[in-house]
């Protein structure tokens, strides 16, 4: 047939998918999801009226629709109630049992709370590690006979006539001033700021999630 141009045909190729990992069984370290009974009478748009002036707030923008609600904060104020979260999603749904308003929150910070311990915990084994490679080489430098025999140097006698202090007296490694300086380093303040950081965590992570249920719960309950 005259007058028809041929149409290139083009071949989709597909790439096989890798295994994926539900990210559902960790999420719940940064991931704050919950659900608050909307009040009998109220639609879904009367909910989030009286929720939506909570993101009312510097560094706080949100979008509303009839019954959902999304929001993202960036360098959010110390005061506003939400400000561990930086993104979520609230919408009012009919669940059989009532009207619920469910809730999604995201904070990275309480993510940063989490690895902090265990970044803690591995300088504290790092220590440990280079304390042990370092012992024989104290060992066998504590055995020579110098080491044993050290004395304090005789002091000049023009820094003596000056009123100059006499030289610090060795340490047990024969070493001058065997006080903090020759101490080995020691994996206890690791330890100290890993257990901060995990009670830290723990307390804030359920101290949100109580913080953020009240203060819905509170919105929806205003006349």
């Amino acid at each position: 047939m005259t007058g028809m141009t041929a149409q290139p045909i083009w071949h989709e190729t597909v790439i096989p998918e890798g295994p994926r990992v539900n990210l559902r069984y960790i999420d719940w370290i940064w991931h704050v999801r919950g659900s608050v009974p909307v009040p009998e009478g109220q639609t879904p748009g009367e909910a989030l009226d009286r929720i939506e002036p909570v993101f009312d707030e510097v560094g706080t923008a949100h979008v509303r629709s009839d019954a959902a609600l999304s929001f993202t904060k960036k360098n959010p104020a110390s005061q506003d109630p939400l400000s561990v979260f930086e993104r979520g999603v609230l919408r009012v749904e009919d669940t059989g049992q009532g009207v619920s308003l469910r809730y999604h929150l995201v904070g990275r910070a309480l993510l940063a709370c989490f690895l902090a311990p265990l970044l803690f915990l591995g300088f504290a084994q790092l220590t440990i590690l280079v304390n042990a490679n370092q012992k024989p080489a104290a060992e066998e430098a504590a055995k020579k006979p110098d080491a044993k025999k050290a004395e304090v140097p005789p002091m000049n006698p023009i820094d003596k006539a000056l009123g100059a202090p006499a030289p610090d007296k060795p340490g047990k490694d024969g070493k001058e001033g065997g006080g903090k300086r020759n101490r080995k380093p020691t994996p206890t303040p690791a330890y100290v700021f890993a257990g901060i950081f995990a009670a830290l965590y723990v307390g804030g992570r359920i101290l949100e999630d109580r913080l953020v249920k009240r203060l819905f719960r509170k919105r929806l309950s205003q006349a």
